[in-house]
């Protein structure tokens, strides 16, 4: 066989190779590569959907929510200050010597995040308020890599959202205290295990 001929074969290998994949995954060549979470278009009780993403609704979980429930009746107060009699049980320690409440909650509308650029967002796409600031785990967190995923394969996926793991007021997770390793079989003795219908 030629060596002309070879490659042609190889070629033409690879090339129905890579249809067949493209086949099996629902891949639709022509549309080209986009954000899987950027087509965000409606809230509910239970989730926040998007054409293929499922995100659990995060709010649900919040102790104060709708946040504008109280703060509508409230006077807008920037000054950054110890809050001391609501919400003294949150523990804020992100970047605490920079940050503050209003870095990321909106002091007009509270039941919105507010971008650094001044854009509100729901709840619901405070991935992108973390993204932010954590573009390496936010670039993971939309690829499956960190974070939880759960759903199909080539299909509907369920996203969580930072805020189902992380406290967003303390993001960092405590120290967890290390167990021992369980026993190996040899380092189990027969005087130890209890043997079926022996009665004892």
């Amino acid at each position: 066989m030629s060596k002309q001929v070879l490659q042609n074969v190889v070629v033409s290998a690879l090339f129905g190779i890579f249809i067949m994949i493209a086949g099996l995954t629902g891949c639709n060549i022509s549309s080209g590569h986009e954000d899987p979470v950027a087509s965000y278009t409606k809230s509910t009780d239970k989730a926040a959907s998007t054409d293929n993403i499922l995100i659990p609704n995060p709010t649900r979980s919040l102790d104060y929510f709708p946040c504008n429930d109280c703060h509508s009746e409230l006077e807008v107060n920037t000054q950054r200050r110890e809050l001391v009699d609501m919400h003294d049980d949150i523990i804020f320690e992100h970047d605490s010597e920079h940050r503050w409440c209003l870095a990321c909650h909106d002091a007009e509308n509270r039941d919105s995040l507010r971008l650094a650029n001044g854009r509100l967002l729901s709840f619901e796409k405070s991935y992108e308020l973390c993204g932010q600031c954590h573009g390496p785990k936010y670039r993971d967190w939309k690829l499956g890599i960190h974070g939880k995923r759960t759903g199909e394969w080539n299909g509907q996926k369920n996203y969580f959202l930072c805020v189902h793991c992380h406290n967003p007021h303390s993001p960092k997770f405590p120290l967890l205290q290390p167990m021992p390793p369980p026993l190996r079989p040899d380092e189990i003795g027969l005087d130890s295990i209890k043997l079926y219908g022996d009665g004892k």
